[in-house]
């Protein structure tokens, strides 16, 4: 089975990078340094390649490098599911008084319409320390979550979730008038009522999918407990024995019956945008909310490892998820990390776990520092000599003195 390979990552006036290329001669690469010299925005510069914000969630004007012009550009040249190929992301410099930004995307040197296309030559999952507190945060961030392992399976839902974001903030905008005109709130609801059951049915059938992935790897011995997941929200319950176009016009009544209601709230008190991602940690049966701390964060990894799994599955490529640590993960356990707790057989896990078939070994490649902040001028990303790893159990002498 094969891997999606990255040959070469390129980064003009991105983050804290004016201009830097690296290449990787490995499938699985580990990137290492100190604090602060740019390793998260590398892996954020990667993550430009699935539609959406990106794994920090920045606006597009964010990401651009503080000493230059506004515009930034990341370009990578992969080997993915249709061969090898050039793909290319960024943003044109505003002009003047002008501060609307429209990403450009490229593919092989030729616009495309959107980061969506990416998806037929790379799809990707991350885990990052902000997600530490996934399953005690608000239900926001669980449908967010969920909402990026859709985007893997289908690449047109982002758009889709906009599409009912924007639909809904224009049904409140009409519940503010005293008396709003009930052809054009008929018009708007019954375009929210088509984007909510798509949204929704989409989700319930990710979902659905990840459970069976779940269960069939239950058996499976891994250092990661098992995991219970669903959808909460009668839409989602709804939709696994009656019709779409049933529970389409079940909702767009709702939307009819509540508008006094929602114009007094002042916003939509129904729908799959309040839903919810319950997750179950198994080996307790109780809610992952309720687990402690390191159970939570094992639980996440074992969701993450699935939905890896699934994407190999339906597209018969290997799904890697990216990690950013300190220093070598063999040999390092930096502050609030996501396995920085973690016992050693699950950190040991999760690397064999995402090593792909036939990978023996990985390059530790360390981005250079950049143009401010005491780094290298020319921002080149140097290799870093592999260190031996000291085998397991064995510790090195003290040096205090007898």
């Amino acid at each position: 089975m094969a891997a999606v390979r990255f040959h070469r990552l390129s980064l003009t006036n991105f983050r804290s990078y004016r201009a830097t290329s690296v290449a990787f001669t490995r499938d699985l690469v580990a990137i290492t340094g100190a604090n602060g010299v740019g390793k998260t925005n590398l892996l954020e510069a990667i993550s430009f390649f699935a539609p959406g914000r990106g794994l920090r969630r920045a606006t597009l004007d964010e990401v651009a490098f503080a000493e230059g012009d506004g515009s930034w550009a990341v370009s990578a040249e992969i080997e993915g599911a249709l061969g090898l190929a050039t793909l290319g992301t960024g943003i044109a410099a505003p002009a003047p008084g002008d501060n609307a930004t429209s990403r450009q995307c490229r593919i092989d040197r030729e616009p495309v319409s959107s980061a969506a296309a990416f998806a037929d030559h790379v799809r990707m999952v991350w885990l990052t320390p902000a997600m530490d507190g996934l399953f005690s945060g608000p239900a926001s961030e669980r449908r967010r979550f969920l909402d990026r392992l859709v985007v893997a399976v289908d690449a047109e839902h982002r758009s889709r979730v906009s599409a009912l974001e924007r639909a809904l903030r224009s049904r409140n905008r009409l519940l503010e008038n005293p008396r709003p005109d009930p052809h054009w709130l008929d018009a708007v609801e019954r375009e929210t009522a088509e984007l909510a059951i798509a949204v929704a049915a989409l989700r319930a059938e990710t979902v659905r999918r990840l459970q069976g992935s779940l269960a069939a790897s239950r058996t499976v011995d891994t250092v990661f407990p098992f995991a219970e997941i669903s959808l909460s929200g009668w839409i989602e319950e709804m939709l696994l024995t009656h019709p779409a176009t049933e529970i389409e016009d079940r909702y767009r009544a709702v939307l009819h019956d509540n508008r006094a209601r929602d114009a007094a709230a002042g916003r939509t008190l129904d729908g799959p945008h309040l839903s919810d991602l319950a997750v179950v940690y198994g080996p307790k049966n109780i809610p992952a909310a309720d687990a402690s701390t390191g159970e939570q964060k094992a639980v996440l990894i074992r969701l993450v490892l699935a939905h890896a799994r699934l994407l190999t599955e339906m597209t018969g490529f290997c799904a890697g998820a990216a990690s950013r640590r300190g220093r070598s993960p063999s040999r390092s356990r930096p502050p609030r990390r996501p396995l920085c707790r973690a016992r050693t057989a699950r950190r040991s896990g999760l690397h064999d776990r995402r090593r792909p078939a036939g990978v023996r070994s990985h390059r530790r490649a360390r981005p250079a520092s950049r143009g401010r902040r005491g780094a290298d001028r020319d921002g080149a990303i140097r290799a870093r000599r592999r260190v031996p790893e000291r085998p397991r159990g064995l510790r090195p002498a003290s040096r205090r003195t007898p």
